[in-house]
């Protein structure tokens, strides 16, 4: 595994090659992550890894500050799993350049999580538009638990017809349910307890949804997860994942979305 921290020794070296199959991250690598890698390395090209934490996509500095960090853990976990080339670039690095691509922002950033975090997708979009001209990547893995920002990676990469192909990999989960998070690590045992609790609760009324679009009853389903431990509930809203248009009757194409706060943690999940 090479490790590179400016774009220029990385592009010498990587532009050798016919093509690099690119996973992004943010470091606090989890299961999530090693999935992402194991299905990149599967591809018929190199797989190089980044970590970066980005500034642009957290509206609050203690948020960007409290985001879990371990590099040493980060970079021993990647020699494991034998990838070529990791990337750990400065600010400068990312943001000292002018791109070729203006950012797409699609209509629907709008809504759901981009209700909440202002400039948070322009923020996700920005680096992932740099990374994508600094690497030139054939293909980018993306998870689903993510699924507002995956789709609008896609559109972005569709509208501005750049070539690299977005792979979609499913959430991958914790055996009590939970999505793997890297901002899992800030939860105590207590609150890891909840969070499943809540997944569990999700789970079973998309099942009663299925059966009976009454069960979506908004208010006595707040209700119900802050009694299991939510302390704050920025959203819960059902969507079909293909045309990413609401579901206002029964239907069994559709994904639970959810943002909620377990005391100051925000988790996002989409069951």
């Amino acid at each position: 595994m090479k490790i590179f921290k400016d774009k220029q020794n990385l592009q010498k070296e990587i532009f050798k090659n016919k093509g690099i199959s690119f996973v992004p991250t943010m470091g606090g690598l989890h299961k999530g992550h090693i999935s992402l890698i194991k299905k990149s390395k599967k591809s018929k090209f190199k797989t190089l890894v980044s970590i970066f934490v980005n500034p642009k996509q957290f509206s609050k500095k203690g948020d960007f500050k409290s985001y879990p960090r371990n590099i040493k853990k980060d970079i021993k976990q990647l020699k494991k799993l034998k990838i070529s080339y990791l990337y750990i670039p400065t600010f400068k690095d990312i943001y000292g350049f002018k791109t070729i691509e203006h950012v797409y922002l699609d209509k629907f950033s709008k809504k759901l999580c981009g209700k909440f975090r202002k400039g948070h997708f322009e923020g996700v979009l920005n680096v992932v538009n740099r990374f994508i001209e600094i690497i030139k990547p054939k293909y980018i893995f993306l998870g689903k638990k993510d699924y507002q920002q995956l789709y609008l990676i896609k559109k972005h990469i569709e509208k501005r017809k750049i070539k690299c192909k977005v792979i979609e990999c499913k959430t991958i989960r914790e055996n009590n349910g939970i999505a793997c998070s890297s901002r899992n690590l800030n939860l105590n045992k207590n609150q890891i307890k909840v969070a499943s609790n809540i997944y569990h609760y999700l789970y079973s009324l998309k099942k009663k949804i299925k059966k009976n679009y009454s069960f979506f009853y908004i208010n006595k389903i707040k209700k119900d997860l802050k009694n299991l431990g939510a302390s704050k509930i920025d959203y819960l809203e059902n969507y079909n994942v293909k045309s990413f248009k609401k579901i206002k009757r029964q239907s069994k194409k559709f994904n639970l979305f959810i943002a909620y706060y377990i005391k100051n943690i925000r988790l996002i999940d989409n069951i």
